[in-house]
C-alpha cells in the first residue's frame, strides 16, 4: 500500500518539512514521518498538496510528462476579456517559456469560501473577478506569471484539485490520509484529521471527477 496525504495548505505555509528560519511548514501540521510533497506550492498561495512516501507516485504526481491535471480557483484583479481568456488558454510566451494550451472559464466567486488570512487587498475602483484554469504542467509561479502577462494580475490562488483529489471537506490546515493499490483514484480508506491537533474520524468519501470539460 502507498500512502497519500491531501493536505489543505494554509496562506504562508512553506511546503517542505523545515525552515532556517523558522517559517510556517508541514511539520506544524502533519505529524506522518516519511511523507515527501509531490510538486510544491508557492507560500502566498493556498489548497491542495500532495504527500506520499511513494517515490515513483510521487513522480507521476509531479512531473508534467505525466499529464495530471491540476485546476486552480484565482482571484484576479480587474474583469479578464475574451481576448485575455484566449491568450490564457492558448499559450502565454513568459520569455523563459511558452505555456501549453490549457483551460480557463470564468467563474462566480466559490461558494463557501474560507477567509485568507490576511485578506486580499481591495482597491474601490476596480472589481476582482474569479477565474477555474486547470493545467497539466507546473513551473514556478506559473499561473501568477500567467495572468500577469495578460493583464490582470492574481490576488488569490487556490489549488483545488489535482487528479481526482479535491480539497473537498477540508478546511485549511486539515489533512486527509489515502491508503491507495496501484494508481491514484484507486480509494481503499480515508482518515480525516485536524493535523495541528491529530483529531480525526474514520469516513469514506466518494471519488470526486474532473468535469466532462477535462
Amino acid at each position: 500500500m502507498s500512502r497519500v496525504i491531501l493536505f489543505n495548505k494554509p496562506y504562508g505555509v512553506l511546503t517542505q518539512f523545515t525552515d532556517a528560519d523558522g517559517r510556517p511548514t508541514l511539520a506544524d501540521y502533519i505529524p506522518i514521518p516519511k511523507v515527501y510533497a509531490a510538486g510544491r506550492l508557492d507560500a502566498d498561495s493556498e489548497g491542495l498538496v500532495v504527500l506520499t512516501d511513494d517515490g515513483a507516485l510521487q513522480t507521476r504526481i509531479a512531473d508534467p510528462r505525466h499529464k495530471l491535471a491540476k485546476r486552480y480557483l484565482v482571484q484576479v484583479d480587474g474583469l479578464p476579456t475574451d481576448a485575455a481568456l484566449h491568450k490564457l488558454k492558448t499559450g502565454v510566451d513568459l520569455g523563459d517559456f511558452r505555456t501549453r494550451p490549457c483551460q480557463v472559464f470564468r467563474i462566480d466567486e466559490p461558494a463557501g469560501l474560507w477567509p485568507r488570512n490576511p485578506p486580499i487587498r481591495y482597491r474601490a475602483a476596480i472589481p476582482t473577478s474569479w477565474l477555474e484554469i486547470v493545467l497539466r504542467e507546473g513551473k514556478n509561479r506559473q499561473v501568477r506569471r500567467m495572468t500577469a502577462s495578460a493583464g490582470f494580475p492574481t490576488l488569490r490562488l487556490i489549488r483545488w484539485q489535482v487528479g481526482e483529489w479535491t480539497l473537498e471537506g477540508l478546511a485549511p490546515g486539515q489533512w486527509r490520509e489515502i491508503e491507495i493499490s496501484g494508481q491514484p483514484g484507486s480509494m481503499q480508506r480515508v482518515n480525516v484529521s485536524n493535523a495541528s491537533k491529530n483529531r480525526g474520524v474514520i469516513n469514506t468519501l466518494p471519488i470526486h471527477k474532473l468535469k466532462e470539460t477535462l
